[in-house]
């Protein structure tokens, strides 16, 4: 029995060792890699809003109004459509949002920028954007900055809730989440 399990290890290691694992192809760093964002109240808490995406750079070009164009749906970042999480129901702006997965879209213009959250998730890009499974929307006002390479997402802790803000470029826009 004992040489048994010795010949059957001998054998599993074999195999192990004689995989080719320099033959495996894997794929180059993302140009716009994925990133994640929390907010939660406190540092121990746990999180309240999640949001999933893409981080394109700015790569000298013209972002706003040119890249992502005024007045059309944008995936809010790069690749698959940015996705958000509530670990609880939250409002944006006056609409109740119930707990769950959704993605996050919006349409940028000069002054403001129109939020959507929509049903749909697990989404490319904005190409198969669905203006009947929109959850919630909301125009906020934009702000410039200094110049900012990467698309970013941060959250800021209020005395109701949390505002998103989302920033590129010399653009941000903060959107009020309340719980």
């Amino acid at each position: 029995m004992r040489k048994h399990f010795l010949v059957t290890g001998i054998l599993l290691l074999t195999m192990l060792f004689s995989i080719d694992v320099s033959a495996q192809k894997f794929s180059d760093v993302d140009k716009s890699p994925h990133d994640i964002s929390y907010f939660k109240p406190a540092r121990n808490a746990p999180p309240v809003i999640k949001v999933v995406y893409g981080r394109p750079q700015k790569k000298g070009r013209t972002i706003f109004g040119n890249l992502v164009p005024y007045g059309k749906v944008w995936r809010t970042g790069a690749n698959e459509a940015t996705e958000i999480t509530f670990f609880k129901d939250v409002k944006l702006g006056e609409q109740e949002i119930k707990a769950g997965t959704y993605s996050l879209f919006t349409i940028p213009n000069k002054d403001t920028w129109t939020i959507i959250i929509n049903s749909d998730t697990d989404v490319w890009g904005s190409y198969y954007y669905d203006k009947d499974k929109d959850v919630a929307r909301l125009d906020v006002p934009v702000k410039k900055i200094d110049a900012l390479e990467y698309f970013s997402i941060a959250f800021t802790k209020e005395t109701d809730g949390a505002r998103m803000v989302l920033a590129w470029d010399n653009i941000s826009a903060a959107i009020p989440f309340s719980f």
